[in-house]
C-alpha cells in the first residue's frame, strides 16, 4: 500500500459497517438480507469500483453475488480475488460470521485503490461479497466454477471469515486434535490456512500480516483439499481449492475461539476492532504485494 494508515480511523470505519450489517440476520430473501446487498454496493461505488449484480440460483433461495470489475483493467492480467460472504443463518447477526470479513472487504477497496492505478500491476483485483456461504458455499461455488469454465488465469483467492474475535485468557483457544500442540493456546492471533497447492501464496501473505506492528499471526497448510481436517474446508476458499485454484482462508479461527458463533449473541459489541484493524491492513499489505510484485 502507498499510504500510512490512521489506525483510529480505520477502527471507526469497520465498526460502522459491522453495526450497520449486524444489526439482525442476514437470512436469504429477507429485507435485512437485500439491505445488505445494497449498502455493500453502495460503499464500493462511492469508494470507486464499479459493480456487477451476479444473481444464481441458490436451489430456490433468492441468490446474488456482488463483484467488482477487475482493476486494473489491461489486457492480459490474472485475476486476484478476495471475497467475503455476507449472509448469515437465521437467528443470528452475525458480526463476526461474517460482518467483520464484509467490513474488512469494504475498507481494503479504498486502501488498495492506489495501487489498482499502477500499469506495472502484475494481477487484476477483483472484490466479491458472496452469498450463501451458510447454505452450501453456494455463491463461491457458482463464481470459482465460472472462472474454470472460462479459463480464466487466476494469481490466488483470499477468503476473509471470521475475523474480529479475540480472547487473551489462557486456554481460550481451541484447536483439533491433530493441531492442539502446534499453536498457541491464547485466542489472540489471526490463522492464515491454505492448502499445499497454495503454499506459496500463504508464505507471502503470512510474510505480510506480520509486518503489522501487535498482529500475531498464524499459518497452517492441510494436504490436498482439506479432506482430513474439515473445519479448514468450512468457508468461499474450499471452492477455489476444489477447481483447482490456490486460495486461502484469513480467519480468526471461529468456533474454536468465538462462543458466539452462529448463535443470538454474535452482536457487533462482543467484538475486537483495534484487532479487526491490523487484520484489514494485514490483508491490505499482502494483497498490494501480490498485485506488484
Amino acid at each position: 500500500m502507498r499510504s500510512s494508515i490512521d489506525f483510529a480511523v480505520l477502527e471507526g470505519r469497520l465498526r460502522q459497517h459491522v453495526a450497520a450489517l449486524a444489526r439482525t440476520p442476514r437470512t436469504p430473501g429477507s429485507a435485512e438480507h437485500r439491505q445488505a446487498a445494497t449498502y455493500i454496493r453502495q460503499r464500493l461505488e462511492q469508494t470507486g469500483y464499479s459493480v456487477v449484480d451476479a444473481e444464481f440460483d441458490g436451489a430456490g433461495l433468492a441468490a446474488l453475488n456482488l463483484l467488482t470489475e477487475p482493476l486494473p483493467n489491461l489486457a492480459g492480467l490474472p485475476l486476484f480475488v478476495v471475497g467475503a460472504h455476507y449472509d448469515s443463518i437465521p437467528g443470528s447477526p452475525g458480526a463476526d460470521d461474517n460482518a467483520s470479513g464484509v467490513a474488512a472487504l469494504l475498507e481494503l477497496a479504498g486502501l488498495l485503490l492506489a495501487d489498482l492505478q499502477d500499469a506495472g500491476a502484475l494481477a487484476a483485483l477483483q472484490l466479491v461479497a458472496y452469498d450463501l456461504e451458510e447454505y452450501g458455499l453456494l455463491g463461491s461455488y457458482t463464481h470459482s466454477q465460472e472462472l474454470q469454465r472460462s479459463q480464466t488465469p487466476i494469481h490466488g483467492m483470499i477468503s476473509l471469515e471470521m475475523l474480529a474475535y479475540t480472547n487473551h485468557q489462557p486456554y481460550s483457544q481451541r484447536l483439533p486434535p491433530q493441531l492442539s500442540k502446534l499453536y498457541p493456546q491464547v485466542g489472540n492471533f489471526i490463522g492464515v490456512c491454505g492448502n499445499e497447492a497454495s503454499n506459496s501464496l500463504a508464505q507471502t501473505v503470512t510474510q505480510a500480516m506480520k509486518s503489522i506492528p501487535g498482529l500475531p499471526v498464524e499459518s497452517l497448510a492441510v494436504p490436498g483439499n482439506g479432506e482430513l481436517l474439515p473445519e479448514t474446508r468450512q468457508s468461499d476458499h474450499s471452492s477455489f481449492w476444489d477447481h483447482g485454484f490456490q486460495a486461502l482462508m484469513i480467519t480468526d479461527t471461529s468456533f474454536f475461539r468465538n462462543p458466539h458463533y452462529h448463535q443470538p449473541s454474535d452482536t457487533p459489541d462482543t467484538l475486537d476492532y483495534p484487532f479487526l484493524a491490523k487484520v484489514t491492513a494485514g490483508v491490505g499489505e499482502a494483497v498490494s504485494r501480490l498485485l506488484r510484485g
